[in-house]
């Protein structure tokens, strides 16, 4: 993939990493919250959010849009190379915890079951040390989920501060707006300093940007509920008024379905 086509497609990189990021959080989390209330994490669950080099889950396709966004950035942003380390940092902390999991999920209940035989005192005095090995995966795994609960963390922060040269991104803009509760759920406290280095103090121009961008999507009512907010925060917004005019034009100019 070369510099210039990266460079062209900016915008959507920009998008898909923020996106992406946001999704594997949410699942990311879910799996923490399950180890948090049962000692455990899903190997399945795991496996398909990483996936394999011919397959790749989200959390893989995540770095690789990391990789081409951050280390191609015309901007050359210094926190960029600093995102490109960290979600690849957290990505290889979660291949580790997919393989613990593996370990708790299939070989902790086959050895448990085994030492229920009948297997002589000879074989048991070898084999009964090995429960001390079912206990340091597990804390072998809480480690990992500390690590990368933490990374996380710090990837977020890091984000508010590469996304603020974004401002001008209508396809982030509708992300935001079409994903307000994933993004709201994932970033937390810190959504509010994500906005306010997107766009200042004027919170309108992403709802003005979200709306211009479904409009040439095809979906005017949408379009109308961003302009709508945006009026709401700003009502002398010329640009927004003119955003509700247009999306309301399109609307009329849409065929209605007759109703059979």
């Amino acid at each position: 993939m070369s510099r210039r086509w990266v460079e062209a497609n900016l915008a959507e990189f920009a998008r898909d990493v923020m996106r992406d990021f946001c999704m594997a959080s949410v699942v990311l989390e879910g799996q923490f919250h399950r180890f948090d209330e049962a000692g455990a994490v899903s190997f399945p669950v795991m496996r398909d959010l990483l996936g394999e080099m011919m397959n790749k889950g989200l959390l893989w396709r995540l770095k690789d849009t990391a990789h081409h966004l951050f280390r191609n950035d015309p901007a050359q942003d210094p926190v960029a190379p600093m995102l490109d380390w960290a979600v690849g940092y957290a990505f290889h902390e979660c291949v580790k915890l997919k393989e613990d999991a593996y370990q708790h999920q299939h070989y902790a209940p086959q050895y448990r079951a085994l030492r229920e035989q009948d297997m002589g005192e000879e074989v048991r005095a070898i084999v009964e040390p090995l429960a001390s090995m079912l206990a340091q995966t597990r804390e072998s795994m809480e480690r990992e989920i500390r690590r990368i609960r933490y990374i996380l963390g710090r990837i977020r922060r890091l984000m508010c501060l590469y996304y603020a040269a974004h401002g001008g991104n209508r396809l982030l803009a509708r992300l935001l707006f079409d994903r307000d509760e994933l993004v709201r759920s994932v970033f937390g406290e810190e959504y509010d300093l994500l906005l306010q280095g997107l766009y200042g103090d004027k919170p309108e121009r992403m709802f003005i940007q979200a709306g211009e961008s479904l409009l040439d999507g095809g979906r005017p009512e949408d379009a109308l509920r961003a302009a709508h907010a945006a009026v709401a925060l700003a009502s002398g917004c010329q640009r927004a008024h003119r955003l509700v005019a247009e999306a309301e034009q399109r609307i009329d100019q849409t065929p209605r379905r007759r109703a059979i």
